[in-house]
């Protein structure tokens, strides 16, 4: 089957797989999981990590409730995180379009039925006219089963915009086939996430 979201043909029987017309969530090639040592351990940015900027702090902090709504199964405020033209799954043949589109494609992953998202930031950079940021980090798949909960794991990557009324909404959204998770990985995933954003300069 492919992902509606992003294009990604799925193996019958993946875990993946059952969420069928659902978006598949922000994730993005774990290439990056090599090339930055502390997204790859799933660590949040700690004290030595530079703080950063007002508005990157704004995002980081979006971010963390976008992933809430999904959390609370809150439909409302998921869409409320989303511009009206929003694009999921912007690199797939058939991406949704439009925020009615993204919110009934993730209707399931909304209702964590039968599968549950969880994700936060690890890195976030707001570009120089202040309306536009880049935000991405890990996301974690887990769907229960006879034998023991099954959990996947890869990531995401965004793109937000800053309204006129000053809120960060996302404007593009991509990802592939989540990977098998170790127990390791899942347990640096739980322990990279912090409720707490990077501290904004003073």
């Amino acid at each position: 089957m492919t992902c509606a979201a992003c294009g990604v043909c799925l193996p019958d029987g993946d875990a993946a797989s059952v969420v069928g017309n659902a978006a598949m969530p922000r994730l993005l090639p774990l290439l990056l999981w090599a090339c930055f040592p502390a997204f790859a351990a799933g660590q949040a940015p700690s004290d030595s990590t530079p703080g950063l900027s007002p508005a990157e702090y704004e995002v980081w902090a979006r971010e963390l409730g976008f992933a809430q709504s999904v959390a609370d199964g809150d439909a409302g405020a998921f869409a409320s995180h989303l511009e009206p033209g929003a694009v999921f799954g912007a690199k797939s043949p058939q991406p949704q379009r439009g925020r009615d589109a993204v919110v009934a494609a993730w209707a399931g992953l909304i209702a964590g039925d039968p599968i549950r998202l969880q994700w936060y930031p690890t890195m976030v950079a707001v570009g120089g006219s202040g309306r536009l940021a880049y935000s991405s980090g890990p996301a974690l798949y887990e769907k229960a089963g006879a034998q023991g909960p099954d959990f996947r794991i890869g990531a995401f990557q965004s793109i937000w915009r800053r309204g006129d009324d000053g809120a960060w909404r996302v404007v593009f959204d991509d990802g592939i086939r989540p990977q098998p998770a170790t127990p390791e990985e899942v347990e640096a995933f739980r322990n990279g996430r912090s409720v707490a954003c990077p501290r904004p300069p003073r």
